[in-house]
């Protein structure tokens, strides 16, 4: 069905191409005879086909009619009711109608003036198709055409399911529909954007829930070397202090125990949805740190720039720890270094203990020691003023 309607289109374009680049098109000659144009040609019972008469200049008052034994009635070419809005008049094929090859003639005034033959095709049992050439990639938007002109589908209410999707999705009687009236579409569909590489069934249930039509989306990530793969993921760079974004480095960057570092990630072309999901993980972090898109930031760094806190782990042994971003749902994976070292208010060199510790043990040793001397002095003198 679609097949037809690209044919026709394609012939337009390529005509207003032609025409509109200064090449002429040839004109038709007064000798040349009428032909019948088809569009939507070769029909299935059920569909409908644009009739339209060529190289004939119609008369006032001689009306032009369409026959052929696969019409359940001829058709007027001048009725405007069956007018396609550029393609002909409408002709029904009757549902009932057996493949084969059938006469067309066009009548002008009872008289024949062209011919031509209808090629009727063999019905096709209903069928759902995902709109997209290749593999479907996690995260983009798909169409769906679900075709169900066959013998004796009637049905109204349809239900395209596949675990690709977020939920269920219902489909539209498509009623601009003009040669297929059974057909049923859904448009910009989103695929989830943590989908394994790998087949998903597709199928469609009617009102009922009994399954009227199966299909499979191939869903495989895009991966350097691929046409549609665009990324150019630089990082993870390292800055201490928020709002110091540009001046981030992704080696010899030093930071304390227990302090905040800031994670920056560029990504030239991020996966669909990716803005929602980067984070970057280390042993060192208390945590993965989840790295926000910034679109001011990213205009000004011209590709777009994620970036987020990490808390590093209080008492962390002093060394250098890797920091990783994985994204493209795991194509890419990056790592950079950080160093980190001790808070020396916190820590005593010589011995690893923190200071604190030391000043409060120094502390507690001096208050005892006032408190024994000022207990020996009281004693003391208890004693000699005691009566020998």
């Amino acid at each position: 069905m679609r097949a037809n309607w690209q044919r026709v289109v394609a012939a337009g374009v390529c005509g207003g191409v032609l025409s509109g680049a200064g090449l002429a098109m040839p004109a038709v000659a007064a000798e040349d005879p009428p032909t019948i144009s088809q569009a939507y040609a070769g029909p299935r019972p059920g569909e409908a086909i644009g009739i339209d008469l060529l190289n004939y200049e119609r008369k006032p008052g001689v009306h032009l009619v369409a026959e052929s034994p696969v019409f359940a009635a001829p058709v007027r070419l001048d009725d405007p009711a069956g007018d396609t809005g550029g393609e002909g008049v409408r002709a029904p094929i009757p549902v009932s109608a057996k493949p084969g090859s059938y006469p067309l003639v066009v009548k002008a005034g009872g008289k024949i003036v062209a011919r031509d033959t209808i090629d009727v095709k063999p019905p096709k049992r209903p069928s759902i198709e995902v709109d997209g050439v290749g593999a479907g990639r996690p995260g983009i938007k798909v169409n769906l055409f679900f075709d169900d002109l066959y013998p004796g589908e009637t049905g109204k209410s349809f239900t395209a399911h596949c675990t690709a999707f977020a939920a269920p999705v219902r489909l539209a009687h498509d009623r601009k529909s003009w040669n297929n009236t059974r057909t049923f579409n859904a448009f910009d569909v989103p695929l989830r954007r943590t989908l394994r590489d790998g087949p998903y069934p597709v199928w469609v249930t009617d009102a009922a829930g009994r399954r009227k039509a199966e299909s499979r989306l191939d869903v495989r990530s895009a991966r350097p070397g691929d046409d549609d793969y665009l990324g150019n993921a630089r990082g993870p760079a390292f800055f201490g202090k928020e709002g110091y974004l540009l001046s981030a480095r992704a080696k010899g960057f030093t930071i304390t125990a227990g302090r905040t570092v800031y994670v920056r990630w560029q990504d030239a072309h991020p996966d669909p949805g990716e803005e929602e999901q980067l984070t970057a993980t280390s042993p060192a972090f208390r945590s993965p740190a989840r790295l926000e898109f910034d679109m001011v930031k990213g205009h000004e760094a011209d590709d777009p720039v994620f970036w987020g806190p990490a808390r590093i782990k209080p008492g962390l042994a002093p060394g250098t720890y890797p920091v990783t971003v994985v994204s493209h749902r795991g194509r890419v994976k990056k790592t950079s270094y950080l160093t980190v070292t001790q808070d020396p208010a916190r820590h005593d060199g010589a011995n690893g203990l923190p200071t604190a510790v030391w000043l409060g043990v120094g502390t507690a040793v001096g208050t005892l020691g006032s408190a024994v001397a000022a207990l020996l002095v009281s004693r003391r003198r208890r004693e000699s003023e005691s009566p020998s």
